[in-house]
């Protein structure tokens, strides 16, 4: 069998037909043949608050910190056969603490003819988790973060993290939650409009939702907008990410900007017995043709069903049920 570098069998590639296979190559974001190749595989690597970015040239998959990189990368043309890439990030901004840089959560937009990579990492000035925003006119990078300070740092709140961005109506947002729970404090998802070039904020944070619901714990965060026919739904996630607390769970909102109600008082992605998922959560949504997808990481166990040490990606279906998200999977590992 011929595997590449997390394991994965791309024998079965092969056996498309040859010109099959080139067309839905040239047009892999087309809804037929994108359709037919989004079959992914889980679950995948040591890639924690993943996030999928899907392009013309194909798939390309974005991770926390690990295994020496400050972004990780990974590139697919069917997300079923995946390559390691160089780090996406080599090189940190001037803002960020070096030493102990923790660079978090990173998400990609495409804007234009270049790309913004969000990130969250430790700013020197306060010592506090801080967003940044890089640029690269490539998704594979390398992405350069040019700011003397971060895009947004909101110290007296305990900072910020996982921010996301979301374009609309032509408008650029981004959602991102204080990282309160680091001091004790609630934790907030806000949403603030972006300049068009994804490089500036405009006007002040919007509050769209604070933990308070039984299952959220003391967190809430990961925040990811979508208009789906005209309905705005923010999913989050929520609770303890070390353990099978973590779920996540969505609001509907009334616009961009909200304002935002979380629906009932459970998550939609959770830790289940029947699934093998263990803490499941900080999601992202990619579309490919007409079908929308969720990333997300869950712990991987051992044999003895202990928890493990690496957050794996996984990689599922996600279809609507009367406005509600439903996963559909897991889809485990062939």
């Amino acid at each position: 069998m011929n595997h590449d570098l997390f394991g994965i069998d791309r024998g079965r590639n092969k056996a498309l037909p040859a010109r099959l296979a080139a067309l839905c190559t040239a047009a892999l974001l087309a809804s037929g043949c994108a359709h037919q190749a989004a079959q992914p595989t889980n679950p995948i690597g040591d890639f924690p608050d993943p996030f999928i970015l899907a392009d013309s040239a194909g798939y390309y998959a974005y991770a926390t910190n690990a295994n020496g990189k400050n972004v990780q990368l990974l590139a697919s043309k069917d997300l079923r056969a995946w390559r390691a890439l160089p780090d996406a990030m080599p090189a940190l901004a001037s803002w960020v603490r070096k030493e102990v840089p923790h660079v978090w959560a990173p998400e990609v937009i495409k804007l234009g003819n270049r790309y913004v990579l969000y990130y969250t990492a430790r700013d020197l000035a306060s010592d506090k988790q801080c967003v940044g925003a890089a640029e690269s006119g490539s998704p594979a990078g390398p992405f350069v973060d040019a700011a003397s300070k971060p895009l947004v740092c909101q110290a007296e709140l305990g900072g910020t993290i996982d921010a996301s961005p979301f374009l609309d109506g032509g408008r650029l947002y981004l959602y991102f939650k204080s990282d309160g729970n680091c001091c004790k404090l609630p934790t907030h998802i806000f949403a603030q409009e972006l300049r068009p070039d994804g490089l500036g904020l405009v006007g002040q944070p919007t509050r769209l939702l604070t933990n308070g619901r039984s299952w959220e714990g003391k967190v809430i965060e990961a925040p990811t907008m979508l208009n789906r026919d005209g309905k705005y739904t923010l999913l989050y996630s929520a609770n303890d990410f070390g353990d099978g607390t973590y779920a996540a769970g969505y609001a509907q909102c009334a616009g961009p900007l909200g304002p935002c109600q979380p629906v009932g008082d459970a998550p939609f992605l959770k830790t289940t017995k029947e699934t093998g998922l263990f803490g499941p959560g900080h999601q992202g949504v990619f579309r490919v043709g007409a079908q929308d997808y969720i990333a997300y990481h869950s712990w991987e166990l051992k044999p003895d069903g202990k928890r493990g040490d690496r957050r794996v990606l996984y990689i599922d279906k996600l279809d609507w049920v009367d406005g509600k998200p439903l996963v559909r999977g897991p889809t485990q590992a062939r």
